[in-house]
């Protein structure tokens, strides 16, 4: 191999393991969204954990957050929750960070 097809190969691992990364991030994201939204709902123990992958499932239904950001804004007025989009989009915000921090520890 040449120098120019080592450095492509290590572009191309590097971006293997970002995307890996981002999927791990916003799954876990969308875990600890769960459990926050079933918290509003008064949902604890089994509930809240069924609930919160109900939630990681709902991101394969398209591409972003807005199936995420749907079910969950759906559910919290259901249940009558006092979290309106604007604190959604807050949570959604904060836990992706929280997310992010959690998965780089683990490392």
């Amino acid at each position: 191999m040449t120098t120019f097809d080592d450095r492509e190969k290590g572009f191309e691992n590097k971006f293997i393991h970002d995307q890996e990364l981002q999927f791990k991030v916003y799954a876990r994201r969308n875990k600890l969204l769960g459990l926050w939204a079933a918290e509003q709902m008064g949902l604890t123990g089994a509930q809240a954990d069924a609930y919160a992958r109900e939630v990681v499932s709902a991101d394969f239904e398209e591409a972003g957050d807005e199936d995420v950001f749907r079910k969950v804004h759906k559910d919290l007025r259901a249940k009558g929750a006092s979290v309106d989009e604007k604190g959604l989009r807050k949570a959604m915000t904060e836990l992706l960070a929280k997310a992010k921090q959690q998965i780089e520890k683990e490392g």
